[in-house]
């Protein structure tokens, strides 16, 4: 979906492929097919952004071999689907029983990681619809905090640089302009956005910014304000924005909210929970059950936030509810301005087979609907802000 800005610039609206995620090439292409396109007729529209997710296997496949990778364009095209922007966070395994930690590896210290992400910056250079020539890609916030020393704190230093310095290298050959960004997660060496200007500063490449992720910035108890102001200040680009809601808990000291917390509590996903002490400092836990366990390690005065991406249109049942106004925020910070401070905006709620079982789709439509759904409160508020929905 794409906006047209008051500065007269386009805003493009997409919603992630990670939450029906597939290893191989033959597994996007059923996404497109079963997925992405029945969106978009619910949605009424002739075109429909999507932000693709590329496991290593699939994106392999498409950046050696060009005819997969013209298949795979013709594809989109035929479906009245378009790619502007990659999630390139996940590395495989986004679809296993058990995600966890494993989502996190491998990180910017290791190779795989370097040359993973330059196959994706090839292959979205070939995906780019014909009138757009800048794609963004949102990625590891460097490596989970934990087996991160100064030694591999250099070796991602110099991979990002690399990374750049390719990135470079694929405009002169392509035309097209490829940024990567890096984005913030609770429990990562880069878990909050001022924790991203001293590495990204480093680098010192405008090829390389942050993806503002308004979860994980909710999570983590940020003020959209006090965020976007630092990064600006920083020069620190924006790459682009995943549109996403936090689980909040206003007391947690109430038995009905830790049960209906609880319900949350699942196998696959990290689900890292967050509070802050009366001086001001944030306190977490890894996961969620960990917080809610008997004697838990957090402080419970304060409200609590866990990084579960709930529904953006549905928030959850009383006495629970989501940090939609956060969302609400960063993005008024975002494009409501004279000038947008990105232009890609990603809908990223992977969680639907994760939420307490009343709660998930049981069948493929209503998925469908769900998504839709997201996407129609998204575009409401960006049209509430003034931009115009183009065709």
């Amino acid at each position: 979906m794409r906006f047209r800005h008051p500065d007269g610039s386009t805003v493009h609206l997409a919603y992630c492929t990670n939450v029906h995620p597939a290893e191989t090439l033959e597994g996007v292409l059923a996404q497109l097919r079963e997925h992405c396109e029945p969106v978009r007729r619910r949605l009424g529209r002739d075109r429909l952004g999507i932000g693709l997710w590329l496991a290593r296997d699939a994106a392999h496949a498409l950046v050696t071999d060009p005819a997969a990778l013209r298949g795979l364009r013709g594809e989109l095209e035929r479906r009245g689907l378009e790619v502007v922007t990659l999630n390139g966070f996940p590395y495989e395994g986004f679809g296993a029983r058990e995600v966890k930690y494993r989502v996190y590896a491998p990180d910017w210290a290791d190779p795989e990681r370097l040359e993973h992400t330059t196959s994706l910056a090839r292959v979205l250079a070939g995906l780019l619809p014909d009138d757009v020539t800048d794609g963004t890609i949102s990625t590891l916030p460097l490596a989970w905090r934990t087996a991160y020393d100064d030694a591999r704190a250099g070796q991602a230093r110099a991979a990002l640089a690399t990374l750049a310095e390719r990135l470079d290298a694929l405009q002169e050959l392509t035309g097209r302009s490829i940024r990567v960004g890096l984005e913030p997660e609770p429990g990562c060496v880069v878990e909050t956005t001022g924790d991203a200007i001293a590495p990204l500063t480093a680098v010192g490449h405008d090829r390389i910014g942050v993806c503002v992720d308004t979860c994980h910035l909710a999570t983590s108890f940020e003020n959209p304000d006090t965020a976007l102001d630092a990064l600006t200040a920083a020069r620190i680009p924006i790459v682009k924005s995943q549109l996403s809601a936090a689980l909040h808990a206003e007391q947690p000291t109430d038995p009905a909210v830790r049960e209906a917390l609880a319900a949350f509590a699942e196998p696959r996903f990290l689900h890292q929970t967050r509070t802050t002490t009366e001086a001001g400092d944030l306190r977490g836990t890894d996961d969620l059950d960990e917080a809610l366990a008997e004697g838990g390690p957090l402080p419970d005065r304060a409200p609590w936030r866990a990084h579960f991406h709930v529904p953006l249109h549905a928030a959850p049942a009383a006495p629970l509810t989501s940090t939609m106004e956060v969302l609400k925020a960063t993005l008024a910070r975002l494009v409501g301005g004279p000038h947008p401070l990105t232009r890609h905006l990603e809908v990223e709620t992977y969680t639907w087979q994760a939420l307490p079982p009343e709660l998930r789709p049981r069948a493929r439509a209503q998925l469908t609907d769900g998504i839709a759904a997201e996407l129609t409160l998204a575009r409401d508020l960006l049209t509430d802000l003034g931009l115009k929905e183009l065709p």
